[in-house]
């Protein structure tokens, strides 16, 4: 297992859903084990419905796990560093990592029609389409194609982080 990680930063509405979920698919498609951690800084994402038994269990305020033939799902009532979620997946061969600026992660922002500076200093790569110039992104930060899926999977090989 190759256990290599990335984050994916960028505005709202800029491609970084819609960036992972091609990754995913695409590594998935090659045969490589893919997880991703999305971050909801908001706290806005529903996981379960009222009425339900795991609702009624996460909502005594205990952490509660849901298992089933197919999956896993835990709802905890705390955040979790990036290595005990790793630890929970299991083996994997990539770990995508959507927000959670603040992780010590290789980092691509993803920008279309507009860049957004605020991003430039934690961004290791930044991806756009034919509406930004390349002329406009820092020399610091290594330009990708946001519609070449496999320059940016070439730029994760060889610039993620090994997760041991």
């Amino acid at each position: 297992m190759k256990r290599i990680a990335v984050a994916f930063t960028g505005p709202s509405n800029s491609g970084k859903t819609t960036l992972i979920v091609k990754l995913s698919t695409h590594l998935q498609s090659l045969g490589f084990k893919v997880c991703i951690i999305k971050h909801d800084p908001h706290d806005k994402a529903i996981f379960d419905k009222e009425g339900k038994d795991s609702y009624k269990f996460s909502a005594t305020g205990a952490n509660v796990a849901v298992v089933s033939p197919t999956r896993t799902t835990i709802f905890k009532k705390e955040t979790s560093p990036i290595a005990d979620i790793a630890e929970i997946f299991g083996e994997f061969d990539y770990l995508l990592v959507e927000g959670l600026k603040t992780i010590p992660l290789p980092r691509i922002a993803i920008f279309r029609n507009e860049l957004n500076e605020n991003y430039f200093e934690m961004s290791d790569a930044i991806a756009t389409d034919e509406t930004i110039h390349s002329s406009q992104i820092p020399q610091k930060c290594e330009h990708l194609d946001l519609n070449n899926i496999l320059q940016i999977v070439n730029w994760i090989d060889g610039n993620g982080k090994k997760l041991f």
